[in-house]
């Protein structure tokens, strides 16, 4: 209820298109993209898609001055690769955020326009991506998860 009077925070900075995979919705990774977001770009007017849950959010690309696109493990998802399609169509500025993963640490390289190595995969090969990503991520929390919970969460 206090909520509900609560002032919104004013987001300063030009709008900034965030693509990510649905993979990385609502993880720590998330949070540390819009962290790297921001710190290179200035900007806490960011649109990020988790926000918005599984609803299309593509038609509010137009309005961005930039374009973020992640890439976990040097692959765009064919959601990120339509929205990066359209943002390079429409003549954004667009970087690539390419992610992995070293032990417990992110590691990241911030790149500017769309490098020539990304893999860019079909619907099918995102599915199989998708799952083998998640397995990894959350077969633990089917063992353990459940009663004790589980506290191995690479992404």
């Amino acid at each position: 209820m206090i909520g509900l009077f609560r002032k919104k925070k004013e987001k300063t900075g030009p709008f900034i298109y965030l693509s990510e995979p649905t993979m990385l919705y609502h993880t720590r990774t998330e949070k540390a993209i819009v962290e790297i977001i921001n710190e290179k770009l200035g900007s806490e007017n960011i649109l990020v898609p988790s926000k918005y849950g599984m609803r299309d959010t593509s038609h509010r690309i137009e309005e961005a001055e930039y374009f973020v696109a992640v890439a976990p493990l040097g692959k765009f998802t064919s959601l990120v690769g339509r929205e990066v399609k359209i943002a390079l169509e429409r003549g954004l500025k667009v970087f690539t955020l390419l992610l992995a993963r070293e032990g417990d640490e992110l590691v990241y390289l911030w790149v500017e326009g769309v490098p020539e190595d990304v893999e860019w995969l079909s619907p099918d090969e995102t599915m199989e991506f998708t799952k083998l990503f998640v397995n990894s991520e959350f077969m633990d929390i089917l063992k353990h998860g459940l009663l004790i919970g589980s506290r191995k969460r690479e992404w």
